[in-house]
């Protein structure tokens, strides 16, 4: 009898991103729920501080900087906890396959589902909170950039909690400080662009951290979920 020819790390890659999609569509409430946090995060705060334009176009950059780091926060517990729940995740780790490129594509697909809407919805959003128009093209860089790292850092949290029943406070415990360096240098960015000032160097800073995050992040996740399911 032949052995199964094994796949190719794209193959196993594109295979296990369309899995987490697929079972993504059939759950709705885990796409919609992130998005109508943000959308409602957003709106109160015209409601609590008032309609003054110039302080809303003042401090938007860190209002939907945080609104979208929150909403990532919170769509991040699913990202193992299903597969832990159903033995999906103990099959992933007794199989002969890379686990670190079965990682990577869960956090794609989680990127896809939360951080992706976060991008295309963000230009409404700004134009709630009277954001400048210089600093369009900063928002959507910084969020291009930056929300790839918040699901690459957050898989981390996440696989070390995932044996635990309410893994969600020590999860945001962990993972929040680890977000102020992005959320600090994406508004920094956003409000040097408003000003008609380069931002390149918060850009790179930026790029610099998505590309240590993709490339540790996988490793450091397979790791975790190792020593968090003995």
């Amino acid at each position: 009898m032949s052995t199964p020819h094994p796949l190719s790390y794209r193959q196993l890659f594109w295979q296990v991103m369309h899995r987490d999609l697929k079972v993504a569509v059939h759950n709705k409430g885990d796409i919609l729920n992130p998005l109508i946090f943000l959308v409602i995060v957003i709106t109160l705060f015209p409601l609590g501080i008032g309609p003054e334009t110039n302080l809303l176009t003042r401090i938007a950059p860190g209002i939907i900087w945080v609104a979208a780091l929150l909403s990532a926060l919170l769509s991040l517990e699913r990202l193992f906890k299903n597969d832990f729940s159903d033995g999906s995740l103990e099959q992933m780790l007794l199989s002969p396959q890379p686990l670190f490129i079965m990682v990577l594509a869960k956090i794609s697909a989680h990127w896809l589902l939360t951080g992706l809407p976060i991008i295309l919805i963000a230009p409404l959003l700004a134009l709630m909170l009277h954001m400048d128009p210089l600093a369009y093209p900063a928002l959507m860089i910084t969020l291009a950039l930056g929300t790839p790292i918040l699901s690459l850092i957050g898989a981390i949290g996440v696989a070390l909690t995932v044996g635990l029943k309410k893994g969600g406070v020590l999860l945001s415990l962990l993972i929040l400080p680890l977000y102020i360096p992005v959320l600090i240098f994406a508004t920094g960015a956003i409000e040097a662009a408003a000003l008609n000032m380069p931002y390149s160097g918060h850009i790179a800073i930026i790029s610099a951290l998505l590309v240590l995050a993709l490339t540790l992040s996988p490793f450091a996740v397979s790791a975790a979920l190792r020593v968090s399911t003995n």
